[in-house]
């Protein structure tokens, strides 16, 4: 069992932050959250659930931490993790990541998996991409950090928008050096 750090900020694409840690539960690790206010809000919109119930469903290894709360054991580099994942990433965290600026709980526990060179894997929600947001993205890219945007692949045939998900979910999931069987391997078309 593993111990993950997942990051929800207020980018769209909170459906990608619900199944990865509907995922990771299943596959039994130890799982750590932490979410902007913004990030509820846009949960609650785009799942038309509040994020609160949803941890409620759950009864084993999930820890849930204020933004601001940087007492949290997650906030030092003592507190030993596997890896941690921020799905979506905003553009905003994402330039306070790469710029050192650690004024909230996942900013600062991002700064730690840098400092300490734990995995840590970027999931950016934006488009149409700026100069400023590839700086940062290359920026980040070039210290380790894993940049994967939940772009769909189609070579698989999904047929539904949940096989096009899971298949992102895996992929991340194992950015993140978690294996899993939840995206498909290209075969070469047999």
């Amino acid at each position: 069992m593993k111990k993950i750090v997942i990051g929800i900020t207020g980018a769209s694409g909170s459906i990608y932050g619900k199944r990865i840690i509907e995922k990771l539960n299943e596959l039994g690790h130890e799982i750590h959250i932490i979410i902007t206010d913004n990030g509820k809000k846009v949960f609650s919109h785009e799942l038309e659930i509040d994020f609160e119930y949803f941890l409620s469903l759950f009864d084993s290894n999930i820890h849930n931490y204020k933004i601001d709360d940087m007492f949290a054991p997650i906030a030092s580099g003592s507190f030993k993790i596997d890896s941690m994942i921020i799905v979506p990433t905003s553009m905003g965290t994402m330039a306070k990541i790469a710029n050192g600026i650690s004024d909230n709980l996942i900013c600062r526990t991002a700064d730690v998996c840098i400092k300490e060179k734990i995995n840590l894997t970027l999931v950016p929600r934006e488009t149409p991409l700026s100069v400023i947001h590839l700086e940062n993205m290359l920026k980040l890219s070039k210290i380790g950090i894993n940049m994967v945007p939940p772009l769909p692949s189609f070579y698989d045939l999904p047929k539904n928008i949940d096989e096009i998900i899971d298949n992102s979910v895996g992929r991340i999931i194992k950015s993140s050096g978690i294996d899993n069987n939840f995206y498909n391997i290209w075969n070469g078309g047999d």
